[in-house]
């Protein structure tokens, strides 16, 4: 994920028979991959593993919702935010339609640590779209942090490591003082190393929401985490946005929702 884009160019949207199989063969490669601990005593039918999802900015504008969950999402996280100046005009639409269309969904903040504080946009994404409740339909407000879109010279935003993990502690802490929830943590590894020194700071009582494209398997996690909570595996698939797995059954990403 990064700084939204605009595009007047619909994108057409897969025959039902490609999302599925897109979806069982991202799956059954995630279940056949090392490091998933409840992957020997899951079924073999891809259906019955990850449960897919997407994730979907102002790009996307008007979702189909409905569509979606036919050709399989089963959850998505919608972008609310990003720095303290900017709010998605599609925010209200495309997370009332993804509730509507029976999917669990959240939302998730683009980080500017260049801009202001961890605490100032923690406090404005939860004004504006962040915030959690234990209703088994909200996932826990996300933090997507990542390379600087905007000067890639300056992936770390300026920031040395030991500032970047106060920054992202300062907007972790303000979240859970206004939700009760820590937040998501979205990144690659090798941003994390480079801007954090793998900090190992958040890896407890932080879901980690890894990327990494074009693979068979998420890799080497970040920073401590023994495990991930959500891959988005791709860019570009049978769902609007990138594409997601959720790691573990359905029951449990449910129970994601309600706090457990």
């Amino acid at each position: 994920m990064a700084r939204d884009r605009s595009s007047s160019r619909p994108r057409r949207r897969p025959r039902r028979a490609a999302v599925v199989a897109a979806a069982a063969a991202a799956a059954a490669l995630v279940l056949a991959g090392p490091g998933c601990a409840w992957a020997a005593a899951a079924p073999a039918a891809p259906a019955a593993g990850l449960p897919l999802g997407h994730d979907v900015s102002s790009y996307q504008r008007h979702v189909d919702w409905p569509a979606a969950r036919s050709d399989g999402a089963r959850f998505t996280y919608v972008k609310a935010t990003e720095s303290t100046t900017y709010r998605n005009p599609y925010f209200a639409r495309q997370y009332a339609g993804a509730r509507r269309a029976h999917l669990i969904r959240g939302a998730y903040h683009f980080a500017r640590p260049d801009r202001s504080s961890g605490a100032a946009q923690a406090a404005y994404f939860v004004r504006n779209g962040g915030d959690w409740r234990a209703d088994g339909w909200t996932l826990p407000p996300a933090l997507d942090i990542e390379y600087n879109p905007y000067d890639d010279r300056n992936v770390c935003y300026g920031l040395d490591r030991g500032r970047m993990v106060d920054w992202i502690r300062s907007f972790s802490d303000e979240v859970a003082r206004l939700t009760g929830r820590r937040p998501v943590i979205y990144t690659t590894a090798h941003w994390w190393a480079s801007c954090t020194g793998d900090s190992r700071a958040f890896a407890s009582d932080h879901p980690l929401w890894i990327a990494r494209h074009g693979t068979s398997e998420p890799g080497a996690l970040p920073g401590g985490w023994q495990s991930w909570t959500f891959w988005q595996y791709g860019a570009e698939g049978g769902l609007p946005g990138d594409q997601n797995l959720f790691h573990g059954p359905p029951d449990r990403l449910r129970a994601l929702a309600r706090g457990r």
